[in-house]
């Protein structure tokens, strides 16, 4: 929620500085003052703000596909091993003789805690 709050915050006020800057103009000299162009201050700061968040992207995605990768690895492990879990207890009822306690058999109210 507080980084929903930053990103308004931050996008308000880059509202703000554009509406505010739109008429002041900026020579912008590419390729070694070989050509120059004239435009609002406003578009090169936006043009920058975008580059940044398409490398941040770029930089992050890898790693946020791993680690989704590795999350669906361990879920499916912990799924396994409670498969498991159960054969073994139904296997212990059947040598045993006696039924194991399962979460149904919890009272009510133990339960609300949860």
């Amino acid at each position: 929620m507080i980084r929903l709050i930053l990103v308004g915050v931050l996008l308000l006020l880059s509202l703000a500085f554009f509406l505010q800057n739109q008429e002041q103009e900026v020579t912008l000299r590419y390729f070694f003052g070989l050509f120059e162009a004239s435009t609002p201050i406003y578009k090169p700061i936006l043009a920058g703000f975008a580059v940044g968040l398409l490398v941040t992207a770029i930089l992050l995605f890898p790693p946020w596909v791993r680690s989704r990768i590795d999350l669906r690895r361990k879920t499916k492990a912990l799924q396994e091993a409670e498969v498991d879990l159960e054969q073994l207890r139904h296997s212990l009822e059947k040598a045993t003789g006696r039924i194991a306690p399962t979460l149904t058999d919890e009272p009510y109210r133990d339960r609300q805690d949860e």
